[in-house]
């Protein structure tokens, strides 16, 4: 029966999470961050060009010409480029079993691959007769140094990372669940069980998968095609509540449906647009939901159209919400623009595939 499909649903759900204390909060208000994930486009870029900028302001010392200058930053970044690049896709290749280490632990083997690696640049240029006599002592130093400022910036990353994940998805959930939803959603039902029992059950069903989600241990991130699915639950809700007023329009692209994302993130932009566009129009809105896979990278477009003079304006905490956690996730990596023109508000997200 299907009405036991919705009790099963609530009951596979984390429901009973809610009043549980902190200590037994889901694992995304808990989880501990990888400090040496390394292997994102933003940490690579940034820790080279760090690392470019010392060898830069080294070569400074001594020269006496830019030619000079120019020399001696060569021939540093002959060592510091490949020992830096060598570092990180070991730390990389590594990042689980560290951070089964104590954090002592992990600064420990993080400074050793340092000094590490900086032997390994020295001896490049040891070997192409660059370096006569070797710097080996120096170049484990300096090596042990860079490395201790990079693991400083990865573990603030991580600590900078971790809460606001979780402060964000927390103020997701909280606002998926507002009472007024709720209360409307389950006067909508009780409108339809004598008239039109069949409608209330299939609202029931796309209430009890939409809690199912938001209250479900949310990993670090999951497939756009989850994200649709709640989406169009949602939708599915909304519909009954405002019938022909909203105006659905999908356009779905299953190449690029694998593509992952911050959990619970694409719902408050479909919200948004039906707060915004249908709610405050007697005509209703279009909203259009629409995917597309462009090479690597996968387009999110969540358009809807907004009424002639309305005066409406939310705070933007939905649309900041959203961008900070895809920058959180996907860094340089992930896109994220919205813009009115024409009457129309669109917002765009870009993602990695």
């Amino acid at each position: 029966m299907r009405d036991s499909r919705i009790l099963s649903s609530f009951e596979e759900s984390s429901y009973v999470d809610a009043t549980r204390p902190f200590a037994q909060m889901p694992e995304f208000a808990r989880a501990k961050d990888l400090v040496f994930d390394t292997c994102k486009v933003g940490v690579v870029l940034r820790a080279v060009l760090f690392v470019q900028a010392i060898a830069a302001v080294v070569g400074l010392f001594g020269a006496s010409t830019p030619l000079v200058w120019l020399t001696q930053m060569a021939l540093f970044t002959g060592a510091a480029l490949p020992a830096t690049l060598l570092w990180l896709l070991v730390v990389c290749a590594l990042k689980k079993p560290l951070a089964h280490l104590p954090m002592p632990a992990q600064w420990t083997v993080g400074i050793g691959l340092g000094s590490l690696a900086a032997l390994y640049g020295c001896g490049l240029l040891v070997w192409m007769g660059l370096a006569d006599p070797a710097p080996w002592l120096g170049s484990a130093a300096s090596g042990a140094l860079v490395a201790a400022v990079l693991v400083a910036a990865l573990v603030w990353r991580s600590k900078a990372r971790t809460p606001a994940s979780t402060t964000a998805q927390l103020a997701e959930l909280q606002a998926r669940i507002r009472p007024h939803f709720l209360f409307n959603t389950l006067n909508t039902a009780i409108a339809l069980v004598r008239e039109e029992p069949a409608k209330a059950e299939n609202l029931l069903e796309d209430l009890s998968e939409l809690f199912r989600h938001a209250l479900a241990d949310t990993q670090e991130a999951v497939p756009l095609r989850q994200e649709l699915d709640l989406a169009e639950h949602y939708l599915a809700i909304e519909q009954l509540r405002f019938g022909e007023r909203l105006r659905v329009e999908w356009s779905i692209d299953h190449a690029a449906s694998k593509a992952r994302l911050p959990p619970l993130i694409l719902q408050p932009l479909v919200e948004n647009a039906v707060k915004h566009g249908v709610e405050p129009s007697p005509d209703g809105a279009v909203v259009r939901i629409s995917t597309q896979r462009r090479g690597s990278v996968v387009v999110i477009k969540v358009t809807n159209t907004v009424p002639a003079g309305s005066g409406r304006r939310g705070h933007g905490l939905a649309l900041d919400n959203v961008r900070q956690r895809l920058t959180l996730l996907h860094d340089v990596q992930g896109r994220f623009e919205s813009a009115l023109v024409k009457g129309v508000f669109q917002v765009r997200l870009e993602i990695p595939l």
